[in-house]
């Protein structure tokens, strides 16, 4: 009783929490961008919810990863940007407005494309695999995801409209209690599915590296094709390359009822900071060169 309480209403009542926190941080400004810088913003779109499914389905056969670890992996990918792109946006000094735009575009339209994904990977992986099929309903994986991220997110943008000044004030608050769940999350996740995580540890880990690193490339290359800033590539290298790994591990555990599809969105919760540190340190590297040729020239030019 005390589990399904807290995988049923507690787990999905914090995520809700949480995307109320970010709905906080927005304004309509955030989604008027999309006319007026379209390039960044479509080409994060596809990235994140067309590009990235499709890396994780070719890491998956490519590795033939078993089936918690499929599935896992592939429901991570649908799984749009946290709020933590936005703080490591912030730390590179990349585009923050861009990455906060798609963070909350990728957070909605993802109430929609995600469950067709987890579907396709249920069919695909888990019903060829031995045992029972799972059967799960479209329509209750997208209601499920509506009232945790959609709903919370509008509620958190009407009370940025109406109480401003509070909303600033608290939003921090939210930030620090996702980090704090994210964790307690992870615990849960290893002390419950630790003969998982010690049996397959290094086929996860390479997966959700090859995941993090990849997605980054896309958001980079993308970024180069377009011609766009080196701020708005480094923005689309971290929004495609972080995902929201609280949402997926709240979707397995509370939607699916499967912990075990978790342990890939645990142990990518601590690899992604790999390719967000090496994407700061770049970040930093790039300014310090900067400043170094511009002081350079000023005392040519004396």
């Amino acid at each position: 009783m005390t589990g399904s309480i807290i995988t049923e209403v507690l787990l999905p009542l914090a995520l809700a929490f949480i995307m109320f926190g970010m709905g906080l941080s927005l304004t309509r400004f955030d989604f008027l961008r999309l006319w007026q810088t379209p390039a960044p913003i479509v080409a994060g779109f596809v990235g994140q919810i067309i590009a990235l499914p499709l890396l994780a389905f070719g890491i998956c056969v490519a590795m033939d990863l078993s089936t918690p670890m499929a599935v896992g992996l592939m429901i991570l990918a649908a799984c749009p940007g946290g709020t933590t792109s936005n703080v490591v946006s912030h730390l590179a000094k990349a585009n923050l407005a861009l990455s906060v735009s798609l963070t909350a575009i990728s957070s909605i339209v993802c109430v929609l494309t995600a469950p067709f994904v987890i579907q396709f990977s249920l069919s695909h992986f888990a019903n060829s695999a031995n045992g029972a099929p799972i059967d799960v309903s479209l329509s209750s994986i997208s209601l499920g995801l509506l009232v945790i991220t959609l709903l919370p997110i509008v509620f958190g943008m009407l009370a940025r409209s109406y109480f401003r000044d509070w909303a600033i004030k608290v939003e921090v608050y939210f930030r620090r209690f996702a980090l704090v769940f994210l964790l307690l999350m992870i615990i849960g996740v290893v002390i419950k599915e630790h003969a998982i995580i010690v049996e397959a540890f290094n086929e996860v880990f390479i997966a959700c590296l090859l995941l993090n690193f990849g997605a980054m490339f896309i958001g980079v290359i993308s970024a180069k094709l377009l011609a766009l800033s080196h701020k708005d590539t480094l923005t689309l290298a971290i929004e495609i390359g972080l995902q929201n790994s609280t949402m997926a591990m709240l979707i397995c555990i509370s939607l699916l009822q499967a912990p075990s599809y978790a342990v890939v969105a645990g142990v990518y919760s601590l690899t992604m900071y790999a390719g967000a540190g090496l994407l700061i340190a770049y970040a930093s590297y790039i300014r310090s060169d900067k400043h170094t040729a511009v002081q350079a020239q000023t005392r040519d030019s004396r």
